[in-house]
């Protein structure tokens, strides 16, 4: 006996993305409107929400030009954890459900669900006469291989699925998924990102998927030149209406202040590239508008547990004392950020109020004097990513504030493909990065934080938080739910598994020509809806 759950799609529904990325569900994204056009409060401008439409409609209204600040390492999104791939892939795949503006599920391409009564079984109908973007068909079997694979071959977002037991289609448009026990953060899991988009099989297997992936999505991949540009078209057979612009094209543009020009002078519509000292300035300049709203990303320092002396709490909290948050955050975000000493932003249902560590050189010297340690003789190298400027500029700042209570730093700048590998292997004192997409609160501490976690390179390992992680993924009721994980982010701050520092806001800005397009926290980009004045 089955009790229905009460999502089906509505006309005029508001749809979003989520990213997770690199670090990532987050996956370690490590990183690194209304009418009329005027920018919101919750930072809407332009246009009318909601993808359903007339699907032979023509796209029409031009191609709108992006600058994102560097190039995808690849397009397969089962593989990436690039924030660069995934702004290109919001807009080519679908997932089975997705995110809305409030970072709540909502139906995709499963148009309804329903959960057994002892919650171990999830029933997705899914939409009829999807089609790929090669004029396929879209079927139940799509999303088997796809989540098989995943699992299979443990791939990037492999975490994700740790409690599915196995994955069935019933028929051509109904897919079974059974899970080892209740899970209530499964939606979230299988269409928090794109990292767990329904693939093609023959795109996969052909190896074309890294470069030209076919998706189900509102445009395809029609062109890409390496160093420079990717150009989508618009899909006029997406199953929520064609887009009403003919496509995209996402120029890569590294510098911040070279994108801005770029859309002050016409030659870009959209940016995310922003400099943040120059934020401020921009509401109010004519032909350009801004959106700004707090984002779930969080940006974060991880001391290497396997090198000595990080396996010692007392020292990992004093360098948490020796930290100044808000001059950090100050200084490299410019007032475009939240400081805060756990993951989850205060604008969540799940924040958790914490402020134990404020700036104090003096405890910090303190608590490594209890723990017999030199701070001369401490190694300290700071590896931190080119990719993303702020991690230099805060690392040089961290660097000064540490030698005050007596610790000798360098400065240990990569490329992001280099860091993901020296990050990989343990080769690090301590890093900084930032995770993105996060939604369920799983997201923001199970992989990062278990002993058996997934993205817990910092090598942290507490019994009791293991215990409350393993139970905050199958309590069901949300009150509980929200103790267990009151207790978790508590204990891990305690801990200094992560030393938390800040929520940027997401910053973007466009062309007042630019109408529907809509600023999601969970620092989506999707272009489906947008109309060029």
């Amino acid at each position: 006996m089955t009790r229905p759950t009460m999502f089906r799609l509505a006309a005029g529904l508001t749809l979003v993305l989520t990213l997770a990325a690199c670090s990532g569900g987050g996956e370690a994204v490590d990183m690194n409107g209304e009418q009329n056009g005027d920018q919101e409060a919750d930072g809407t401008a332009g246009g009318t929400g909601g993808s359903d439409g007339d699907a032979d409609a023509p796209a029409a209204g031009g191609t709108l030009v992006a600058a994102i600040a560097g190039e995808p390492d690849q397009l397969d999104p089962h593989v990436t954890t690039a924030y660069f791939s995934f702004q290109v892939l919001e807009n080519v795949y679908d997932t089975l459900v997705e995110p809305d503006v409030n970072l709540e599920m909502q139906p995709a391409l499963a148009e309804s669900w329903e959960t057994s009564d002892d919650q171990l079984t999830w029933t997705f109908h899914l939409r009829e006469g999807v089609t790929w973007h090669d004029g396929s068909d879209f079927t139940a079997d799509d999303v088997v291989y796809s989540y098989n694979r995943i699992m299979e071959e443990e791939l990037s977002p492999s975490w994700r699925f740790s409690s599915v037991e196995s994955v069935t289609a019933v028929d051509e448009s109904t897919v079974e998924i059974k899970v080892g026990s209740p899970s209530p953060n499964l939606l979230a899991n299988i269409g928090g990102y794109k990292g767990v988009a329904i693939v093609q099989q023959e795109n996969v297997e052909s190896g074309d998927v890294t470069t030209a992936p076919v998706g189900t999505g509102p445009f395809s991949v029609s062109d890409y030149t390496p160093g420079s540009s990717i150009t989508l078209e618009a899909n006029a057979d997406y199953y929520g209406g064609a887009p009403q612009i003919g496509g995209v094209e996402f120029r890569f543009i590294s510098e911040p202040t070279t994108a801005l020009a770029s859309l002050q002078s016409g030659d870009v519509q959209w940016t995310d590239n922003v400099p943040p000292q120059q934020v401020a300035s921009l509401p109010g300049t004519e032909g350009i508008e801004l959106g700004q709203v707090g984002s779930n990303d969080y940006w974060y320092l991880a001391l290497n547990q396997a090198h000595e002396p990080f396996d010692q709490v007392e020292v990992r909290q004093a360098i948490a004392f020796a930290i100044d948050r808000e001059g950090i955050t100050e200084a490299t975000m410019f007032g475009n950020a939240t400081v805060n000493q756990t993951a989850i932003p205060e604008s969540s249902s799940w924040f958790t109020p914490y402020d134990k560590y404020s700036y104090d050189p003096a405890q910090a010297t303190s608590l490594l004097e209890s723990a017999g340690v030199d701070p001369a003789s401490i190694p300290m190298e700071i590896m931190v990513s080119t990719d993303y400027p702020e991690t230099v500029q805060a690392a040089q700042i961290i660097s000064s504030q540490l030698s005050d209570i007596g610790i000798n730093s360098e400065i240990k700048s990569l490329d992001f493909g280099a860091w993901l590998d020296e990050q990989g292997q343990g080769n690090f004192d301590m890093l900084m990065m930032g995770w993105l997409g996060n939604i369920d609160p799983d997201d923001f501490y199970y992989s990062q934080h278990h002993t058996d976690g997934a993205n817990n390179y910092q090598g942290y390992s507490n019994p009791d938080v293991d215990a409350l992680l393993e139970q905050g993924r199958v309590e069901t009721d949300e009150a509980a739910r929200k103790d267990i994980y009151d207790q978790v982010a508590t204990q891990i701050a305690d801990d200094a598994s992560y030393i938390y520092l800040y929520n940027p806001d997401v910053v973007q800005a466009w062309s007042s020509d630019v109408q529907g397009y809509e600023v999601m926290p969970n620092r989506a980009i999707r272009f489906r809806d947008v109309t060029l004045g």
